[in-house]
């Protein structure tokens, strides 16, 4: 299994780092029950598809186990 500083790849870890360094998608994150409802807000409310390093929100590669589980943190 490859991985990208202890993330599954890169795509995950990128949307991980946003989410986790960015006020504003920290706070939309806390808000949200799982990573899809999260991808939806973005989509949905902020018109927004990627990350500013142009990973997009509905990425094939992301791995959305580890995203639950770092959301799930969020919240504790």
């Amino acid at each position: 299994m490859t991985s990208y500083n202890g993330w599954k790849n890169y795509e995950t870890w990128n949307v991980s780092l946003w989410i986790g360094n960015d006020e504003g998608l920290y706070s939309i994150a806390k808000d949200c029950d799982n990573y899809e409802q999260f991808k939806e807000i973005m989509r949905d409310e902020f018109e927004s598809t990627e990350t500013l390093d142009q990973v997009a929100w509905n990425d094939s590669g992301l791995c959305i186990e580890e995203l639950d589980a770092m959301m799930l943190e969020l919240k504790t």
